[in-house]
């Protein structure tokens, strides 16, 4: 059960916000998403929440910003991609990279990192999501025929998705990355190296970022709020619990699949 008691949504309040309330444009509303994993299932499941609370509280704009890792470790990669392309038709989506897919759109043409995503990064789901029997490939041919097949698998659409993905994105008083940011640099210089891939030192800083950071990529078990940032990686994959931090002019709410 998570910290704000397992509902479909829970006002944050102030708190530790006294200094980082959200500060953003008159009439707009933001909704982060933390990591998927080819949990197509549960983000179908917070499509409506969100859905929903976009019924109940009308607003003049509203923008959805995913914070990357749509692919690997879940079973359902493709789906994931489908949804969010045709979702992006209808609705105002802002789609961040994750670490990933920069290593996925590497191992198109990079053959001496598909092992590594395949056995390590949960590459593997995201192979057979596309149809592809990675085994079978590997026994009869090797990893140059499975990159071969995963180049032919893949849609000239969900290419250029995970081609066209943004390395950051920020609004008012809240700035929003996959992994975070390096502490002690400005957020205009930051590196997508750390914007995709930083732990650490990011999360252990106390540091003011400039503004509040929002970000995944560490799995939590719940939602993890500090002064200065927030992290909303619940591990979708692995916990059934994918989570969207509701941001509007001057509060914070939470709305979860758990």
């Amino acid at each position: 059960m998570s910290r704000w008691g397992g509902k479909a949504e829970q006002d944050l309040g102030s708190g530790k916000f006294e200094r980082w309330l959200p500060f953003l444009p008159d009439g707009l509303r933001i909704y982060a998403v933390g990591d998927v994993h080819g949990r197509a299932d549960l983000m179908e499941r917070l499509f409506r929440l969100i859905d929903d609370d976009l019924a109940k509280r009308p607003v003049v704009r509203s923008v959805c910003v995913f914070l990357g890792d749509y692919i690997d470790r879940g079973p359902k990669s493709r789906d994931v991609i489908d949804s969010l392309i045709r979702r992006s038709r209808e609705r105002e989506l802002v789609f961040l990279r994750g670490n990933h897919e920069a290593v996925a759109i590497k191992c198109l043409s990079d053959e001496g990192v598909f092992e590594n995503w395949m056995r390590r990064l949960g590459g593997v789901e995201t192979l057979v999501s596309y149809g592809i029997e990675p085994k079978k490939v590997l026994s009869e041919s090797g990893v140059a025929e499975l990159q071969s097949a995963f180049r032919d698998s893949l849609p000239d659409a969900h290419h250029r998705f995970l081609k066209g993905l943004q390395s950051a994105f920020s609004c008012g008083n809240v700035f929003f990355a996959h992994a975070g940011v390096k502490p002690g640099v400005a957020l205009s210089d930051q590196t997508e190296r750390d914007l995709l891939w930083i732990r650490d030192e990011f999360l252990s800083s106390t540091l003011n970022f400039e503004k509040l950071v929002v970000h995944g990529h560490t799995p939590v078990q719940r939602i993890d709020v500090r002064s200065n940032r927030i992290n909303i990686d619940t591990g979708a994959f692995a916990t059934g619990h994918l989570t969207c931090l509701v941001v509007d002019r001057d509060a914070l709410k939470v709305l979860t699949t758990g």
